[in-house]
């Protein structure tokens, strides 16, 4: 192995994480690393000072480039518009690369900040960047960079405030909320669901599963979630996998991936205020992946 491409290697975990919770895909991650790797590898690595950096300045520019196009894209996209899952379970492959990847409510929330202000909060929020090292990856001043970080991180606290949720009680919710949807318990089910609950489903105009657009309120949510999961399902298998960090349920039909469900809990965790079902074929093509290796 080259020298070049042992150092990419060794930087390709936090390549990867930035740029996915920069982007949400992780088709358009893969395209961005390809880019960086061939932005690197056409110069002389022992000529760079700082290959960290290079390669993170790299990426993150490279990102901020498709982000026009990625939301070029989600304004013609069928319905809502949902980040692609990651497993992140201990035994799934590459974890090391997806240990960082935010919540797909986090992310969610993420998506209504400008590509600047992501891209700042993430390098400063979640991978401890310091404001003058995002100055210079961005080409903008210090002052700058603390402006966008300070309305990014204001305007994320004011929609999702930080809570820590105790992961197996997360697990526990989870597999009660799809017993319940899937075993046509309405009482269960109602019991479960906020009052506020909002259901977030992303076919991508592919999958007969998701509603076009996000549906509000307990009611209409139960009734929601139990007509579609009283429809017949051949071999229907449902998995409970770590997906983006946080406890999910993966659903196949016939061995093949049909949804992935993610809920998201209250403060006090003691029921779901949002529930994210991604659904559209093209989005779960890495969680077939990772489940058949």
């Amino acid at each position: 192995m080259s020298n070049a491409t042992q150092v990419f290697a060794d930087h390709r975990e936090l390549l990867f994480s930035i740029v996915y919770n920069t982007l949400g895909s992780v088709t358009d991650t893969e395209d961005v690393l390809q880019e960086t790797w061939l932005a690197w590898s056409s110069r002389d690595p022992d000529q760079i000072e700082h290959p960290r950096a290079y390669l993170v300045r790299i990426a993150v520019n490279q990102a901020l480039a498709h982000q026009t196009a990625l939301r070029r894209r989600r304004e013609t996209y069928v319905g809502s518009w949902l980040p692609e899952p990651l497993l992140t379970a201990a035994d799934a492959a590459d974890h090391a690369v997806r240990s960082d990847s935010l919540s797909i409510a986090l992310l969610v929330v993420l998506e209504t900040l400008t590509p600047l202000e992501r891209a700042v909060f993430i390098l400063h929020e979640v991978f401890a960047y310091q404001h003058t090292e995002i100055a210079a990856m961005l080409d903008r001043t210090p002052a700058a960079v603390r402006q966008l970080a300070h309305r990014a991180r204001e305007h994320v606290q004011a929609r999702r405030p930080r809570t820590q949720i105790d992961p197996h009680l997360q697990q526990q919710v989870t597999e009660r909320f799809v017993a319940a949807a899937f075993g046509g318990d309405l009482n269960a089910l109602m019991e479960l669901l906020a009052p506020e609950v909002t259901l977030w489903s992303d076919g991508g105009g592919k999958s007969s599963a998701a509603g076009p657009r996000p549906i509000h309120g307990r009611d209409n949510v139960a009734r929601v979630l139990l007509a579609s999961a009283a429809q017949p399902f051949e071999d229907l298998d449902i998995q409970y996998q770590e997906v983006n960090g946080e406890p999910s349920a993966v659903l196949f039909v016939q061995n093949a991936p049909y949804a992935v469900m993610v809920v998201d809990l209250t403060p006090d965790g003691t029921q779901v205020r949002d529930i994210y079902t991604v659904s559209n074929p093209d989005k779960l093509t890495h969680i077939a992946e990772r489940s058949t290796e």
